[in-house]
């Protein structure tokens, strides 16, 4: 339980049924791969083999072997959620932030509209502001721009420790 607070918490769930889903689809594709690799039948070859193709598509997995399933993880595919991946690419200030913009609909996916938190993002997929989105304009308030940096200069005046800031570029 506690393990799962702290991952509620660090990709700002909205509440833990969200990661039980999650979950439940890690289960459903280490259940496909056990199938997989003890069964005999032209079935459960052509099932591994579509298993592998579509967690390669969502960029989950990058070997051939399906055993390499059963190495797979919640974090795995909690990084492959929407929501996740407009924080990384800094299209938002925290996770909560991207939550927010994807359910405004501020946020396109490879030129389409998403209001989904927890799609999962396929290898090619682009993110991208809304064009008609308001955080499309650079001068957003709370768009982010560039990262600045705060470097402490210490003189031997009488102003110690001063600040400049300086625009990364």
């Amino acid at each position: 339980m506690e393990k799962e607070t702290k991952l509620k918490d660090f990709y700002a769930l909205k509440n833990k049924k969200e990661l039980w889903k999650v979950q439940s689809k890690l289960k459903n594709f280490t259940g496909q791969a056990k199938k997989a690799i003890r069964g005999e039948t032209e079935q459960s070859k052509k099932e591994g083999k579509q298993l592998m193709e579509r967690l390669k598509r969502l960029n989950l997995l990058e070997s051939e072997r399906v055993e390499d399933v059963l190495n797979l993880t919640i974090e795995n595919i909690m990084d492959r959620r929407l929501q996740t991946q407009v924080f990384k690419a800094g299209l938002a200030r925290s996770m909560k932030q991207s939550r927010q913009l994807i359910l405004h609909g501020h946020i396109f996916v490879s030129g389409k509209k998403m209001t989904v938190p927890s799609y999962l993002l396929n290898k090619n997929d682009t993110i991208a502001y809304n064009p008609r989105s308001s955080f499309s304009n650079p001068e957003h308030p709370e768009r982010i721009t560039e990262k600045k940096v705060i470097i402490k200069i210490e003189t031997k005046e009488e102003t110690p420790g001063v600040e400049q800031v300086v625009e990364n570029g």
